[in-house]
């Protein structure tokens, strides 16, 4: 072999190795991560199943708010059964004229007017509209505290009182109200009035709020110098921290009293990471006593208020820390949601509906499952969080 051939071949050679070098070692196969669960249209799905739109109830709260959850299902995955189930419902009550057999002497009675809304929004039928102008209407004539609030019904057990529970019943209706139909600046005005009224009465210095105040003092659980309900019942304080953040998200920038519900929801948030249970991340049924053993963390609240904490910082309301807060309460709801051998959901420890009462009264309540308190209560949360 020539010079000249040898150099070819070792330089061949050399190139051959470098190649065989360069080459990649094969990398073992990735483990596909398994994809999270949608529990949003597994809770749906599990729920139509074990009712249907005739038998899930009459016009109330609990099921407006279910219902509610539910369309913000539909709003994201279009699943048109979703939206199908919530006008059937509707319809067992709205007639073709608009008219609506409800005398609306609660506040309980108009939550679910934003199913009105909804469908309006969705379909355009102008019975909805006569149907949602009926609440409002109503609330033109309601009676009020002398400061404005809203009274929780126009009952003789219920006069002169204002339940953080009604914040939520009626406030988040106004200002959806106002955006469908041309009505913002008085419907936004009304919703941050009440809010505020009710704020300034129930909101005391550790940032939570009193479950009930009575502006005549006269019921039996009203404090004879304040007014005041003994407790920090969770659901309560729950209803009233969805409703800031959803009327704050509808309220322009400069509105008056803007300023106002933000220190409201800010003073709230720092209670609310102060009695979070370090455990299991819920909040405890009364809310301020979870050293007490017979007292429990509650799916419900735990569920309201991970949503206004999530919505509040990532809205600008609250600072980022309160995120890790959210999380933990999103972590712990989800352990109370589980599959059962039919392969539907069953969502635990849901307090069932709850007047004002003493400690014993509220840890006494019976803790259900699928509750639609809580069903409605998750679905809004999880709607905001999931996929996060």
């Amino acid at each position: 072999m020539t010079r000249r051939r040898l150099r070819a071949a070792l330089t061949a050679v050399a190139l051959t190795t470098t190649a065989l070098v360069a080459l990649p070692t094969a990398a073992p196969a990735a483990t596909a991560r398994p994809a999270a669960p949608d529990w949003s249209t597994a809770v749906v799905d599990s729920t139509m199943a074990r009712y249907t739109p005739s038998t899930i109830g009459g016009w109330s709260y609990p099921v407006g708010l279910y219902l509610y959850g539910q369309y913000l299902t539909y709003q994201r995955t279009h699943e048109s059964r979703y939206l199908t189930y919530l006008k059937e419902y509707v319809d067992r009550f709205v007639a073709e004229d608009g008219s609506i057999d409800q005398s609306f002497n609660s506040l309980d009675s108009m939550q679910a007017g934003r199913l009105l809304v909804i469908l309006h929004h969705e379909t355009g039928e102008e019975r909805y509209r006569r149907a949602a102008e009926k609440i409002v209407g109503r609330l033109a004539t309601y009676p009020r505290t002398d400061d404005g609030g809203f009274w929780h019904a126009d009952t003789a057990s219920r006069a002169h009182q204002l339940w953080a529970d009604g914040v939520y019943m009626v406030n988040p209706f106004l200002v959806e109200y106002g955006a469908e139909f041309g009505d913002r600046a008085r419907s936004d005005d009304e919703a941050a009035r009440q809010l505020a009224v009710y704020g300034g009465h129930l909101q005391v210095a550790n940032g939570l709020l009193r479950h009930a105040y009575d502006e005549s003092r006269t019921t039996s659980w009203a404090d004879p110098a304040t007014g005041l309900a003994p407790e920090h019942w969770c659901r309560a304080v729950g209803w009233y921290s969805m409703a800031l953040a959803d009327v704050l998200d509808a309220i322009p920038g400069h509105h008056p009293r803007r300023a106002e519900l933000l220190g409201i929801f800010r003073k709230l948030a720092t209670g609310l990471a102060k009695y979070q249970d370090p455990a299991s991340g819920r909040w405890f049924q009364v809310m301020d006593e979870g050293a007490r053993a017979d007292n429990w963390t509650e799916t419900s609240c735990s569920s309201m208020f991970t949503y206004a904490l999530d919505r509040g910082v990532r809205q600008g309301y609250l600072p980022p820390r309160y995120e890790a807060v959210a999380r933990r309460g999103y972590a712990g709801v989800l352990a109370k949601l589980s599959v059962g051998a039919d392969g539907r959901t069953n969502l635990a420890d849901i307090s069932v509906g709850t007047n004002v009462g003493d400690y014993a009264y509220y840890v006494a309540r019976d803790r259900a499952v699928n509750d639609f308190h809580g069903l409605g209560a998750f679905l809004i949360m999880n709607e905001q969080l999931r996929g996060d």
